[in-house]
């Protein structure tokens, strides 16, 4: 498996490690890590489904927050390891290498202001299965259905803490249902277009636990590419982090 050592962002910020023959982070992972709320408040941060933690490397930019990943693969929880190292974040961020389920008995039950995660998209059965372990476990809810991170988020969760996801738009109902049930309301939503005239293909979606059922914002599309093929002005803040 070739690894490799690449720039996280437009900028020499951060460096990650990726296996080019597995499941590499991609740009979904870069807008959730820019759309999750960091506030005053936030001081312990939960990413589920790391991966090989493009998530809680951006996260380490934008707050001094401390930072935990879940991660059920050994590949990529090694792969995520060697970037923090390389980065110097260990004592800011620290990767579990476990499945999400009940990951809260070991991180903490309602100890955290944020948790954040870029799940498998597809249901068993909703599409072929790769046959890659890495990229399929990555892809298909082989170990974690949607419930259960959900459910897994609202127990980390503390009261009033924040909820950020990206997904599927064909999902949307089912999220906004899951979430209801495990007692985070939907607070924001953002849908993400390849360009101007193309179908919805991702939803950035926020929800606060134990929050208040007035007031969902649904906020301006965002649109990933412009009419010249090249990315749009919005897309390449995120990738050439400034601060905010």
């Amino acid at each position: 498996m070739p690894i490799v050592c690449n720039e996280l962002l437009g900028r020499e910020l951060l460096k990650i490690y990726q296996d080019t023959d597995g499941f590499n982070f991609s740009i979904d992972s870069m807008l959730l890590a820019d759309f999750a709320p960091i506030l005053a408040r936030t001081k312990r941060i939960c990413d589920l489904c790391s991966g090989n933690a493009p998530i809680p490397l951006y996260l380490s930019l934008r707050t001094k927050a401390e930072i935990y990943g879940v991660e059920v693969l050994e590949h990529s929880f090694d792969l995520a390891n060697r970037s923090i190292l390389e980065n110097k974040l260990e004592n800011q961020i620290k990767i579990i290498n476990r499945n999400l389920i009940d990951c809260h008995k070991e991180l903490g039950i309602h100890s955290f202001d944020l948790v954040t995660c870029n799940p498998p998209f597809f249901k068993i059965g909703d599409n072929n299965i790769n046959p890659n372990d890495l990229k399929a476990v990555a892809r298909h809810e082989i170990l974690a259905t949607l419930d259960d991170i959900i459910k897994e988020a609202s127990l980390l969760l503390n009261s009033k803490g924040r909820f950020a996801m990206v997904h599927r738009p064909d999902r949307l109902v089912e999220i906004l249902d899951t979430m209801r049930k495990y007692r985070i309301e939907p607070k924001r939503i953002r849908f993400v277009y390849p360009k101007i005239g193309s179908d919805c293909n991702h939803i950035l979606i926020e929800g606060i636990k134990d929050g208040s059922k007035n007031g969902l914002n649904i906020l301006p599309p965002l649109f990933v590419y412009g009419d010249n093929g090249k990315w749009t002005e919005e897309i390449l803040k995120i990738y050439n982090y400034e601060g905010k």
